[in-house]
């Protein structure tokens, strides 16, 4: 769906693989909140309970995967009822440097837990109906993996690559775990009445149409009326209809996705203010910045000024 590539390049979904573990019981690790993230758990060998905050408790065996979207805490543990100490603590205790397997526990390899975990970071003050739209988790059984192919490969591959100590495996790790929260979304859909809305409303076949017109051309001077006549709809039909399936009015949708094409062209530094608020649909760089003053709380020059995205990447593979 070029419209769901769109949303993701834009937001800068970027893959962050920082851990395969080997655990034996008794085990039990809090993983703190990380925003903007979504985490990812694979269970390779084993099984895992996990209690998500203000969400599910769910029990994982080999070839389960578990999405944990916002970057929500959660709790990873042999059974439930553990007590578990801090991931960071954990991590110190272990000695783990960031590269290599985490290992907790003397007991039996074969009877171990294995678990291949990562991360999706996404831009900071990344926003969209899409991330609102995301369950507390997205639990992808080892059965649910023969109903989708694509996703089923994709995992087998990354489990394979989780356990290789070939040159350029970490590389492959990522790019294929950006391809899992892809594919993840869309085995998810059904199961979530929400985000299956939205996807939804994404791909339908006259809000969708307006929806790709928005995505394809957000300079353009976009109205109701116009974006209507793209849709095929009456103007008031249209209006109700996109707020209904995609969670807000179609200029409130504009406007957001302007601010967020601006945060995306402002990383490119050969481009000047003026020209990124011509590009977002702003006749001048003044109109621009207090838009973007106002969305954001500082400048687009201040923006710019701040943490690139490679540190904000480095940051968050610390963590």
């Amino acid at each position: 769906m070029d419209v769901l590539d769109s949303i993701l390049d834009t937001l800068a979904l970027r893959g962050v693989v920082y851990f395969r573990s080997d655990f034996s019981g008794p085990w039990a690790v809090r993983v703190p909140p990380l925003v903007p993230a979504a985490r990812f758990h694979l269970v390779l060998q084993g099984s895992c309970h996990i209690e998500i905050e203000d969400g599910p408790s769910l029990t994982l065996g080999p070839g389960d995967m578990v999405l944990v979207p916002r970057g929500r805490s959660h709790m990873l543990a042999d059974r439930p009822g553990r007590r578990a100490a801090p991931l960071e603590t954990v991590l110190q205790e272990a000695g783990f440097t960031g590269r290599g397997t985490l290992t907790i526990g003397k007991g039996d390899p074969e009877a171990a837990t294995r678990t291949f975990c990562g991360h999706f970071a996404f831009r900071p003050m990344a926003a969209h109906p899409l991330i609102d739209a995301l369950p507390p988790c997205i639990l992808i059984t080892a059965e649910q993996r023969r109903r989708h192919p694509w996703l089923d490969a994709v995992l087998d591959l990354l489990g394979q690559r989780a356990l290789s100590a070939d040159a350029g495996a970490e590389a492959t790790l990522i790019r294929l775990s950006e391809v899992v929260f892809l594919e993840t979304l869309r085995a998810g859909v059904s199961a979530d009445p929400a985000l299956s809305a939205l996807v939804s409303g994404l791909a339908d076949p006259q809000v969708g149409r307006a929806v790709a017109a928005i995505h394809a051309d957000p300079a353009a001077g976009w109205s109701v009326a116009s974006l209507a006549v793209e849709a095929g709809m009456s103007r008031s039909v249209f209006a109700e209809r996109f707020a209904e399936v995609i969670g807000q009015p179609p200029m409130t949708y504009l406007a957001e996705w302007r601010m967020q094409r601006a945060l995306a062209l402002l990383e490119d530094r050969r481009l000047g203010v003026q020209q990124v608020a011509a590009s977002v649909g702003y006749a001048s760089a003044a109109a621009f910045s207090r838009a973007f003053a106002a969305r954001f709380g500082l400048s687009p020059s201040a923006y710019r000024q701040g943490p690139t995205p490679d540190d904000d990447a480095d940051r968050s593979e610390a963590s």
